[in-house]
């Protein structure tokens, strides 16, 4: 059993049916919005394609003004000639134009797509982000879509071609012969069912093939985003083992997939082989007959060739589509997970200054939820009060983050700032009163200036530069190239880790919210440093509620409230020397650090 089968992501077949007919739906919901540019593209396949097949009968009519030794009709070969070049040209031009309107019904769903898939991550819930590597997610906007694109623009291609072609091709076979024709009828459905047996089959592994490179893509974005880490503790060879066997199993099941795709081609063709071996001889025996002349047993055989031909390439498309279909489905599923709750209409919305009491009535969450992490909580902090969170790894503290700045509701209980329950007003407002500085900087690429102010106006020179002077900021930034508009890359990839934290920190400084959020604030500065930022800190937090979580003594010990958690629990609380007298758990935590 592969890896595949067992966590259960091998589809039944019916199931397989059932879901290609439903991401098929969803595909087409996405071409009506281009209903008129379809049909144009349809009218043009069918043009050019019953042009293409005119030509075999003029080809016959010249072959029999040639069919007798001194019997040559030059002047009407001449005319017959003419109007085959004027054919291909016409058709040549309908089927440039044809490509030309495939390429952009596209490229164009292929960006509405795209845009729903993006619009759709701003929405989702964190659980959905905490719960898929950032790699998966990439993988399903782009290389799925990119996937979807390709099978779709041949099937616009040659899908409406080919079955014109098919259509018209018979109606020509028909008009020439009936019994011959019918006997192209009789053996083509072995064509359809040899490609429909290996179509099933390629849907089922190119699936498998979408998840596999998903998994692949999350591991290379993982170890890309955490290089140094990786680096650090010496998990080149573990790393490569992880790579090596997501790469097996993406190769095995390629391979499998290509396999049985690459069937269809050849096996069509076999069976079309078969078909114009029976026509060439029942064909001729109707020559030798006198029922058909050898210029229309020629135009059969033309036509033989070109009614097998677009099942070859009808079941190679089939094939591509499979893939397509497979990659759709990946990227449906993310543009239909369930979005985070929304706002009440009647929502509130907290004031620009709120007062900062916050109360936590009888809280219980839980990131999984028969794993118990956060019980009964519960917490009064008066406005201007400075709380600090600490406790072991794993206990609970940067949940409780989540849960005030409400990027998850809780299960139980309520959090209410000034009286409102933070579930009742609007998320823009209650986190628009937090100023929020974590151990994981973010950063965008943009001047440092941007960075700063966030694209926020009233913010003159003088407010960014007082603020970075107050973090010690102002040095760096001085001594680069050209200061404030230096130009940083994504997630500051030019900067060390300590001068992106004193930038996340000046960015607090300049717009001075209500209250505070402190989570590692100053890990990644040095101690010098750090103590002269806690001097701004403390200034800026005066008369503001602070929420703190730290592991340094200095930056706990001046706290009005320290909360000691174990296992989502207060386990101890007080100020700084209170709780080193009781010489309980905060005692050795501080004896510990």
């Amino acid at each position: 059993m592969n890896k595949m089968e067992k966590e259960g992501l091998v589809v039944q077949p019916e199931e397989e049916k059932r879901s290609q007919m439903e991401i098929l739906k969803k595909v087409l919901r996405y071409l009506m919005r281009y209903r008129f540019f379809i049909l144009l593209s349809v009218f043009l396949a069918a043009f050019s394609a019953i042009l293409m097949l005119y030509l075999p009968i003029l080809a016959g009519r010249a072959i029999d003004l040639a069919s007798g030794k001194g019997r040559v009709d030059f002047r009407g070969i001449t005319k017959i000639l003419e109007q085959i070049a004027g054919i291909v040209i016409v058709a040549s031009v309908s089927q440039w134009l044809m490509n030309a309107i495939n390429n952009r019904i596209t490229f164009r769903v292929v960006r509405d797509v795209r845009n729903d898939a993006f619009s759709h991550l701003q929405i989702l819930p964190f659980e959905y982000i905490d719960g898929h590597p950032h790699g998966e997610v990439v993988s399903r906007v782009i290389a799925d879509v990119d996937q979807f694109s390709d099978g779709m623009l041949m099937g616009f291609t040659q899908l409406f071609t080919g079955i014109v072609t098919i259509i018209g091709t018979l109606c020509f076979m028909f008009y020439l012969n009936v019994r011959v024709a019918l006997l192209v009828v009789i053996l083509t459905p072995l064509s359809l069912v040899v490609a429909r047996v290996i179509a099933g089959r390629s849907f089922s592994l190119f699936r498998q093939q979408s998840e596999a490179r998903a998994a692949q893509t999350g591991l290379v974005d993982e170890v890309i985003g955490n290089l140094t880490v990786v680096k650090a503790f010496e998990q080149e060879t573990q790393m490569e083992e992880r790579f090596a066997v997501l790469n097996d199993d993406l190769t095995r099941i390629s391979v499998k997939a290509t396999f049985f795709s690459s069937l269809t081609n050849p096996a069509t063709r076999f069976i079309n082989a078969i078909v114009y071996a029976a026509v060439t001889f029942f064909g001729a025996l109707t020559v030798l007959s006198g029922q058909l002349s050898v210029g229309t047993l020629s135009a059969f055989l033309a036509y033989c060739t070109q009614y097998t031909k677009p099942f070859n390439e009808v079941a190679g498309v089939v094939a591509e589509l499979q893939n397509a279909i497979a990659c759709a489905g990946r990227v449906f599923s993310l543009i239909e997970e369930e979005p985070q709750k929304k706002e009440a209409e009647d929502a509130g919305v907290l004031p620009e200054q709120v007062e900062g009491h916050v109360e936590v009535k009888d809280v219980s969450f839980s990131y999984v939820k028969d794993r118990e992490l956060i019980q009964h909580f519960n917490l009064v902090v008066k406005p201007g009060q400075r709380i600090a969170i600490v406790g072991p790894t794993g206990c609970g503290k940067s949940t409780m983050i989540n849960l005030l700045m409400r990027f998850y509701d809780v299960d139980q209980g309520s959090i209410l700032v000034d009286g409102s329950d933070i579930r009742e007003v609007t998320r823009k407002s209650l986190r628009g009163s937090y100023g929020m500085v974590l151990q994981e900087t973010w950063l965008r690429e943009g001047s440092i200036r941007e960075n700063l102010t966030l694209g926020r106006s009233g913010i003159t020179e003088e407010m960014i530069v007082e603020a970075a002077k107050k973090t010690r900021a102002h040095d760096f930034i001085r001594r680069m190239e050209k200061g404030y508009d230096t130009v940083i890359e994504e997630d500051g990839g030019n900067l060390s880790q300590g001068q992106k934290q004193l930038l996340c920190i000046t960015r607090v400084m300049i717009h001075v919210p209500s209250m505070l959020i402190l989570d590692e604030a100053t890990s990644s500065i040095d101690t010098r440093t750090e103590l002269q930022v806690q001097d701004a800190f403390l200034k800026m937090m005066e008369g503001r509620t602070s929420f703190i979580v730290a592991h340094r003594l200095s930056t706990i010990q001046g706290a009005d409230l320290i909360l000691v958690m174990k296992d989502g629990r207060i386990l101890e609380q007080g100020n700084h020397e209170t709780l080193l007298a009781k010489n309980g758990f905060y005692a050795r935590l501080c004896q510990a650090i």
